[in-house]
């Protein structure tokens, strides 16, 4: 009867669904995507359990999201990576029971309220299209298809067009959505041993020896190739779909990312991606820097809830603080923000969490008008090397076995000692590299030749480069001024820096300096201060400009084993080679820091990183304790006709000598920011 039921529904739904001209049709006009700041996610990852989708679905309850939070556009469910939609589907696998259409009440309400409607939707990842047609997953090495979790279809496959593509035309024309949050996408791609694609991969390579593990010859040749079937699927969905509607918007989840660090090829709407759950603020930190530099629009999702990944269902809902500090990052950055709230299974909302985000869009909004969009000043550049990042890697796109944990660790480093760093790849020092005053080569152990090139041309024509980690500094031995001394070795490495000792265990490459190279820092054997030390790392002249190493490994470290020395040396190190960033902040450290201009004005972003934030043992945290008093020099060609300190329009008072203006921030609870303006002349 539940059955009966559902088909009699799915009919009538779709025949009440117009065009979405006709649904559209005397509505107030919604913000494209690269012009909000704002939005809110739900989804539900609709399962087998859910027999009465809608049922509690209301346009009362879509109104009150949108009272609560104002924002510029709500995401909400439509297929998880169960594959069952949340609507009653005519093309793909619908839910097992519905009272109610949800999705018709989501967009008639979203519409009538001026408020865009994105889909949560899963693309490679699909439980049910891979239950009902094997023939459409991806195989394994071992020859089992699915992929793990037996929901990984193949990007060569037939799954984008027989379902993909003609799920979301139904989605555009039936509800007149505006665009799509495509999930489970580049993190989700597996390697594919499908007879076809190993055929068309001999094919077009010339290679018959097909690697079955990453110690066998061509493995990256194939990796390589099962990237490029990401690519080819990604390019062919959008392209498709904005042929069907030039005005739908698209982005795939983590797509051009950290996950994917390359340049934007496909024509995407716009970037996001929802970031780490536990250690959210070091998560954003990163993943902010690395889509600020990309182009394109780009937003970064906090989860408003705790998952315990050991315990599951184990959820804790987040503090207003907590999500506060999250978006700040983001803000910080020039980002939009969203987060996810989770749905029931019937597709209705918990409404209690609702007013924590009405808190969260308000700190938010305040901050939209000075934050949104700028764009950052150049001061450290830390590469982050496609090339490498992909060679290292067990899957295809994502590092969840570590691989990110050195360039992690450097990152956060640098910013808990208050240097303002942009996360940069190759191909954003293409035309501009003298942009950059400094520009860090973080224990990357392979580079390629056109863009060492690159680097060394820099370095000649004035520029300051850093070369981190044992096998990094190999890659630069001549340019270094420098002779290596055997292989690298891990071990116990005495770390001295300002007169204390910080034992770190990582790899450490003994060098010789040869020619006018000097020493930087000193490592001795463990504490004996007293006893022989040799150079931690080298400096020299090269051309116009400088270089230096330091030839052991840090980040790794810092992440997981954070000592003082470490952070106080690598940041004296980087005060050697750039000695007069344009801003300094001093009286905390946990302070991340951003120089930014909009509208011709300079902004300095002070962020309070104190808490627990980044201790797996405290889920929920509601205290952040105040940072200051912070003293500030700003760098200025000439004298500010004003400094403020916003939100709230605090004038400040400042000296300004030398080209140096001088302020103290007395406390910063969480997020302030600094303008400088200048009258024009």
């Amino acid at each position: 009867m539940r059955a009966i039921t559902r088909i009699i529904l799915v009919a009538v739904f779709g025949l009440c669904a117009g065009p979405s001209a006709m649904i559209h049709a005397g509505s107030p006009a919604v913000l494209k995507r690269a012009d909000s700041f704002l939005g809110i996610h739900f989804d539900f990852h609709a399962g087998r359990d859910c027999d009465q989708v809608g049922k509690n679905v209301t346009p009362e309850m879509v109104g009150y999201i949108i009272d609560q939070v104002q924002p510029d556009y709500i995401q909400c469910d439509c297929k998880g990576h169960p594959g069952l939609s949340s609507y009653p589907t005519k093309v793909g696998y619908p839910a097992p029971g519905f009272v109610l259409d949800p999705l018709r009440i989501w967009r008639d309400v979203t519409a009538s309220r001026g408020v865009a409607l994105y889909v949560h939707y899963s693309g490679v990842l699909d439980a049910e299209a891979v239950r009902q047609h094997p023939e459409w997953a991806v195989v394994g090495a071992d020859g089992e298809r699915g992929g793990s979790g037996q929901r990984v279809t193949s990007v060569y496959g037939p799954y984008v067009d027989r379902l993909l593509i003609p799920q979301i035309k139904e989605l555009i024309d039936i509800y007149g959505i505006d665009g799509a949050w495509i999930d489970g996408e580049c993190w989700g791609t597996e390697r594919d041993w499908s007879p076809g694609v190993l055929r068309r991969f001999t094919g077009e390579t010339g290679i018959s020896s097909i690697p079955r593990e990453p110690d066998d010859p061509n493995w990256d040749a194939f990796s390589d190739f099962c990237r490029d079937g990401f690519r080819n699927y990604l390019d062919h969905y959008v392209t498709v779909l904005h042929e069907h509607e030039p005005d739908f918007q698209i982005a795939s989840n983590w797509a051009y990312s950290s996950m994917m660090p390359e340049k934007p090829a496909v024509k995407v709407d716009f970037i996001s991606g929802d970031y780490s759950p536990l250690n959210s603020v070091n998560s954003a930190r990163l993943e902010g820097r690395v889509m600020a530099q990309q182009g394109l629009p780009w937003d970064l999702m906090a989860w408003s809830f705790v998952r315990d990944w050991n315990a599951s269902g184990s959820h804790s809902t987040k503090t207003v603080a907590q999500l506060k500090q999250e978006a700040a990052g983001v803000l910080a950055l020039g980002g939009g923000f969203q987060a996810y709230f989770k749905q029931k299974r019937d597709g209705s909302i918990y409404r209690w969490p609702i007013p924590l985000m009405k808190e969260v869009a308000a700190f938010c909004r305040q901050r939209q008008s000075l934050c949104h969009r700028a764009r950052s000043v150049p001061q450290i550049g830390l590469v982050l090397s496609t090339r490498a990042y992909y060679k290292r890697l067990q899957k295809l796109f994502s590092a969840w076995h570590g691989e990110m944990d050195a360039f992690n660790g450097i990152l956060q480093s640098l910013l808990d000692s208050q240097h303002v760093v942009d996360i940069v790849m190759e191909h954003h020092l293409e035309d501009d590299i003298g942009r950059y005053p400094l520009l860090v080569w973080p224990e990357w152990d392979t580079i390629e030749t056109e863009f060492k090139d690159r680097l060394v041309d820099y370095v000649r024509e004035g520029g300051r480069l850093l070369v981190l980690g044992a096998r990094a500094c190999a890659l630069f031995e001549t340019e270094l001024g420098i002779e290596l001394d055997g292989e690298p070795e891990t071990r116990v490495n005495g770390l001295e820096h300002n007169h204390w000792i910080a034992n770190i265990r990582s790899a450490r490459q003994r060098i010789r300096l040869l020619n006018e190279t000097v020493p930087l820092g000193r490592v001795f054997e463990q504490w004996n201060m007293d006893g022989p030390w040799e150079p931690a790392g080298s400096l020299r002249r090269l051309g116009r400009g400088r270089i230096a190493s330091v030839c052991l490994d840090l980040g790794d470290k810092y992440l997981n084993a954070a000592t003082t020395v470490s952070r106080d040396f690598l940041s004296a190190v980087v005060d050697t080679l750039f000695p007069d960033p344009v801003v300094r902040v001093a009286g905390s450290r946990h302070v991340d820091v951003t120089l930014m201009r909009k509208k011709g004005d300079l902004m300095v972003n002070l962020i309070n990183t104190a808490g627990p934030h980044a201790d797996p043992t405290v889920h929920v945290f509601d205290d952040i304790p105040v940072a200051g008093p912070l003293r500030i020099s700003l760098r200025l060609d000439r004298r500010p006709s004003s400094i403020t300190l916003e939100p709230g329009s605090r004038p400040c008072e400042y000296t300004y000598a030398n080209g140096t203006a001088a302020l103290t921030v007395p406390r910063l609870e969480l997020h302030e920011i600094l303008v400088i303006q200048h009258r024009k002349k």
